[in-house]
């Protein structure tokens, strides 16, 4: 990622969690319709916070891994986890929440990285759980804009 590139260069992001913004380019193998290849997506990630600013592109998710965080946290929302992931194949981003109290606070983890052989980078923040809606809806968003394709497609946020 170029190091002149601000978030405000992409426009709204297609997700923001936090400190987190991701921007969903389009699929990786936009003419394949299988449950593998056609599911990926190419990617902007950034998380930022006290002066640090750290990015990762590419077609390092899936749209199955959007539609897995969505119902995760629907899950969180309604009680049912205390948890919720987006965690994809590949190495270079990792999302958690997590209840941090009985007050409606949650923990959000963000691991990312464009270089996972030699750099490693850890933010941490913390949010209202009301703030699920908003992910939810825009992990909705993603999905119906990129359908999930192939024997996966049972998913739904």
């Amino acid at each position: 990622m170029s190091r002149n590139v601000k978030p405000a260069d992409l426009g709204k992001p297609d997700l923001k969690v936090a400190g987190f913004q991701l921007w969903v380019h389009g699929r990786e193998f936009p003419q394949s319709a299988d449950d593998y290849d056609g599911n990926w997506l190419r990617v902007t990630a950034h998380c930022g916070a006290s002066g640090a600013s750290v990015w990762a592109q590419g077609a390092i998710l899936m749209v199955t891994d959007i539609a897995g965080f969505g119902n995760a946290s629907v899950a969180m929302q309604k009680g049912n986890s205390k948890s919720a992931v987006l965690d994809p194949l590949e190495p270079e981003l990792k999302v958690s929440l997590e209840v941090a109290d009985g007050l409606g606070h949650v923990r959000v983890l963000v691991e990312i990285t464009p270089d996972h052989l030699a750099q490693s980078h850890r933010f941490e923040f913390e949010m209202d759980q009301s703030n699920l809606t908003a992910i939810i809806q825009q992990c909705l968003a993603i999905v119906q804009k990129y359908p999930i394709c192939g024997e996966q497609n049972r998913e739904s946020v």
